[in-house]
């Protein structure tokens, strides 16, 4: 039996292995996506969730389950974003408490990761949603314009024409032939924060 057939079936197996292949890349797109950590590890919980969830929808064929994952991913960013939105919102008419400052030096290295993020964000504001989309998924996660059009549900020539008007607009206000933005992380300093998420106990899964 396929593994596919076997998580249409509902096998636990078949499931820890999906986790254990894919979790990193799960929580590495999704703190691209959100720039938070903690924010992250709620998608990447989310993700594998609602993948169990939605498991007999599952072609039956098919290649990598990467694209799948992550089409995932990018939903659940999307509501998580707009929750935190409405909280944030919401907590701005809240009178702010004297603020604290932490010491921990373990936390030194996240805080760097997450600012640059920030920036990075912070140029991609000139993208509509669609094409920050696509700059995730093809050139942060590394997927090809078929795998990624898998991801979000449209025609790989529609991710490409998005990708590219997206460069269009980073290489106008950037001022660089390219208009890449390449990965916002060393691979390296993503994944010490992954490898915390992707270690959580089996418990945790559906």
């Amino acid at each position: 039996m396929s593994t596919r057939a076997r998580l249409r079936a509902g096998d636990p197996e078949a499931f820890g292995s999906l986790y254990d292949q894919h979790a990193k890349a799960v929580y590495g797109h999704a703190f691209r996506l959100t720039g938070n950590w903690s924010a992250a590890e709620d998608i990447m919980a989310l993700t594998f969730l609602e993948a169990w969830r939605l498991r007999q929808k599952l072609d039956e064929d098919g290649g990598s389950l990467r694209p799948w994952l992550l089409g995932i991913a990018t939903n659940a960013a999307r509501n998580t974003l707009r929750a935190t939105r409405r909280h944030e919102a919401a907590l701005a008419r809240i009178p702010p408490a004297e603020a604290v400052e932490d010491f921990a030096e373990e936390l030194a290295g996240r805080l760097d990761d997450a600012g640059q993020l920030h920036a990075v964000h912070r140029s991609l504001a000139v993208l509509r949603k669609s094409e920050r989309d696509v700059v995730a998924l093809c050139i942060w996660s590394g997927l090809d314009y078929a795998a990624a059009g898998q991801a979000l549900g449209i025609p790989a020539t529609t991710v490409r024409s998005r990708l590219s008007r997206a460069r269009k607009k980073l290489r106008k206000l950037s001022g660089t032939p390219g208009g890449d933005i390449g990965n916002p992380l060393d691979r390296g300093q993503t994944e010490r924060g992954s490898d915390h998420a992707a270690s959580r106990p089996r418990e945790k899964r559906p």
